[in-house]
């Protein structure tokens, strides 16, 4: 599934259409370039899931930020200064991809032969100023119907 956001305020919009169907230990990871929105994605997500998205920054220097709401817990990793695997291992990553919260992860290819068995993964491209290019691709079962459900959700 592909969408083009229009602007930063449609990205936040498409992160508060996706939190509607995350649920505990869903692993989203996030692919793209610097700038081309997935720490606005998050901080959509984040609002989703009742988390004031204010609170939300890039956690480039802190790799790991952990937001609460009243309902839900937001793990939100970005392997942006991770230079191998081996880091991301000594980072203890395994508790968050497989805790009770949501678990959002910036750069995630960065994870390379670590990258779950199941999960759904969106690539950024920056088409222009504005607009940039979401790449929906679902891996495993919850994933694929997820990934189904926005989609209908999307065309209504």
């Amino acid at each position: 599934m592909q969408l083009i956001s229009k602007s930063i305020e449609h990205t936040l919009k498409i992160g508060r259409m996706l939190a509607k169907y995350l649920k505990k230990r869903d692993i989203i990871c996030l692919i793209g370039q610097l700038g081309s929105g997935k720490t606005v994605l998050v901080k959509g997500i984040a609002e989703g899931l009742g988390i004031k998205s204010w609170v939300v920054k890039s956690p480039s220097f802190i790799l790991i930020h952990e937001y609460k709401s009243k309902n839900n817990l937001l793990y939100h990793l970005d392997l942006y200064r991770l230079k191998n695997p081996i880091d991301t291992v000594l980072l203890g990553y395994e508790e968050y991809l497989y805790n009770e919260g949501i678990c959002v992860i910036e750069w995630a290819e960065r994870l390379n032969y670590l990258m779950p068995k199941e999960y759904l993964k969106i690539n950024f491209y920056i088409v222009s100023e504005e607009k940039r290019l979401l790449k929906f691709i679902a891996y495993g079962r919850r994933y694929k119907e997820l990934l189904k459900r926005i989609y209908e959700d999307i065309r209504h």
